[in-house]
């Protein structure tokens, strides 16, 4: 494996592997990387001949300084995780690009990128900006790396729908894989931010997929808005836990539901804060797919 820090040298060396007519695909990533990463990364050595995995926390998403500053920065942990994966693929190969801030943004970004309605809502409304700074740095490690292939966790339920509204506006020529969400045993979905809990907010935020996994029952005889008022009551009623917001939606356009039939493909998405000093915690569950 290998381990790059300047754009200049992962263009070079992707050059080398597309004039031996490789294929590409990308993985980005924050760092701290787990199993879910690990699941987007095997899926993409599996389906291209090199993989590049970017690990780099992006500033311009972050609208809450004191976000940006205690997000998990792990890149020895890191490395050793993708080199156990590749120790599976033998046959392919893996680059782990960490580039500095500056590396990537020698000057601002001044770009801005606006796809209504998709990137209004729920996160949207609730962290201004935060869809406009990734659509800069993935559009950017688009640029670098033209990829064949790029990977995103369905966990960034509505980060995926942005993206490939970003990809038609800008012609990237390349294909977005969604992957599915990948849990603890227990249920608890995984991110990189549960590495911020204590052992005991751990087992209140358990209560996070136990309610959405439940209500998937309870909307059977529910109304969806009846649904929708369980899970927050439910969560709500955790000490330890508050709801931000909880939007049952189209899993097409993002937009909210008043009724079950509405939709062919229904998924919830939330976002819950955990613990005394608040760890912002998502997660989705489908209700209908298509």
């Amino acid at each position: 494996m290998k381990v790059l820090h300047k754009v200049s040298d992962l263009k070079a060396e992707l050059k080398a592997q597309r004039l031996a007519n490789k294929s590409v695909g990308l993985v980005p990533t924050m760092g701290a990387l787990h199993a879910g990463h690990a699941s987007l990364v095997s899926r993409s050595l599996a389906e291209n001949d090199v993989t590049v995995v970017s690990i780099f926390v992006n500033p311009t998403q972050f609208n809450d300084k004191n976000d940006l500053a205690k997000y998990p920065r792990t890149l020895e942990n890191d490395c050793l995780l993708l080199e156990n994966i590749l120790n599976i693929f033998v046959d392919k190969e893996l680059i782990a690009f960490a580039p500095t801030v500056e590396e990537v943004y020698p000057e601002p970004d001044t770009r801005q990128f606006s796809y209504p309605p998709t990137d209004e809502v729920m996160e949207g409304g609730f962290r201004p900006g935060h869809f406009n700074g990734v659509c800069q740095v993935v559009s950017k490690l688009f640029m670098m790396t033209e990829p064949d292939r790029a990977y995103f966790g369905e966990k960034d339920f509505q980060q995926i729908a942005v993206i490939r509204r970003m990809v038609e506006d800008q012609k990237f020529p390349l294909q977005i894989c969604a992957c599915p969400i990948v849990r603890e045993e227990d249920g608890l979905a995984l991110s990189s931010r549960n590495a911020l809990l204590s052992p005991d907010e751990r087992k209140i935020a358990l209560n996070i997929s136990q309610a959405l996994f439940a209500s998937q029952h309870y909307a059977k005889s529910h109304t969806l808005k009846e649904t929708k008022q369980w899970v927050i009551d439910t969560i709500n009623a955790v000490e330890g836990l508050e709801v931000q917001y909880y939007e049952i939606v189209d899993g097409n356009s993002l937009q909210s539901l008043n009724e079950w039939d509405d939709s062919d493909y229904v998924v919830g998405c939330i976002t819950v804060f955990c613990g005394a000093i608040p760890v912002r915690l998502i997660d989705n569950i489908k209700y209908k797919s298509c």
